[in-house]
């Protein structure tokens, strides 16, 4: 058993650029859930329509990074906008289950083989990383004994931190102002707000396009992080990743979503790790009897989803949070 490999890949991670994805579309998820109490059960929808505007520009239009970075943000925009509209009159219940239903519907749009001439099919798109890769200061990676990583994932984590810093900075900005004392208002009783005058539609409708435009942010990052855009990496396990670093570093706070990245991608990579060593090798510490090598990628996230369970029954507020955060309106 290699202990250094095992603390190597949990903290890797944990700062790497996956944890950055994570913490840009959690955060996202924080103005939703977190402020608002909308159920975005959909942020791998706002996720893969900021990477797919990304690529298509670029690979299909032949347009510059930037352009391409706005249309991404743009069409993460237009998508909040087209599922909020026809239900955020309605209970919450209805934006979970249109939000999940359209992240699904887009994922099999992307894949489907009538629009392979603009995204690219099953196998999506690539080579729209070159002016980005071109920019990266750095000639070499970096190891800190701890931890390791190479010069485009330095390139990425430099960028992708300085991003989340500036998301987490302009959320605390916003929370603290009469528009944010609204959200939380819509989120404890929107009826009393609405009383009192406030149009709540349109103030659900600002969220869900803040949040929604910050999860395309992290779609973006994650399709210049891969170097391509797949539609199988949109999938509502994203979505579900996403809320599982939110209510671990706690739902209606600033920093809970970024803490929250980082410890998922810790445990998992560490985990994963650490199981994969112990079913490999001629005599494994734990026998192929027990557990496989082909399991052993898998037993992380059983762990993972138990370690939830008795999050939620003990400290539902996560580590930064309050209890009364994550209350749902039960009617």
């Amino acid at each position: 058993m290699d202990i250094g490999n095992i603390i190597d890949a949990a903290f890797s991670n944990a700062f790497g650029p996956q944890a950055i994805v994570f913490a840009l579309a959690a955060i996202g998820l924080n103005i939703h859930f977190g402020y608002t109490g909308l159920l975005n059960f959909g942020q791998a929808g706002f996720m893969a329509v900021g990477a797919y505007g990304l690529a298509v520009a670029m690979v299909r239009l032949d347009l510059p990074l930037v352009v391409g970075v706005a249309i991404g943000l743009i069409a993460s925009l237009l998508l909040a906008l087209v599922l909020g509209v026809p239900t955020l009159r309605l209970r919450a219940d209805y934006l979970a289950i249109v939000t999940i239903a359209a992240a699904e519907i887009l994922r099999l749009v992307f894949g489907a083989v009538e629009t392979k001439e603009v995204f690219g099919g099953s196998n999506g798109l690539n080579g729209f990383t070159e002016t980005w890769n071109n920019l990266n200061p750095y000639t070499g990676g970096l190891d800190i004994g701890i931890a390791s990583w190479g010069r485009n994932d330095l390139w990425a984590m430099t960028v992708g931190w300085i991003t989340v810093a500036l998301c987490c900075l302009l959320v605390w900005a916003l929370m603290r102002s009469p528009w944010g004392r609204v959200l939380r208002s819509i989120r404890e009783d929107e009826d009393a707000v609405r009383s009192l005058g406030k149009n709540v539609f349109l103030y659900k409708m600002q969220a869900l396009m803040l949040g929604g435009v910050i999860g395309g942010l992290g779609g973006i990052f994650y399709a210049l992080k891969q170097a391509s855009v797949v539609p199988s990496d949109y999938s509502t396990n994203l979505t579900f990743f996403a809320y599982t670093a939110l209510l671990i570093g706690g739902a209606a706070r600033v920093l809970g979503p970024v803490v929250g990245s980082m410890i998922f991608w810790f445990l998992i990579s560490g985990l994963g790790e650490f199981f994969s060593q112990a079913t490999s090798g001629v005599d494994p510490l734990i026998p192929a009897a027990i557990m496989t090598d082909t399991q052993a990628s898998l037993i992380r996230y059983i762990l993972m989803g138990l370690g939830l369970m008795l999050l939620m029954i003990y400290r539902p507020q996560g580590i930064f949070g309050d209890r009364r955060e994550i209350a749902l309106d039960a009617r």
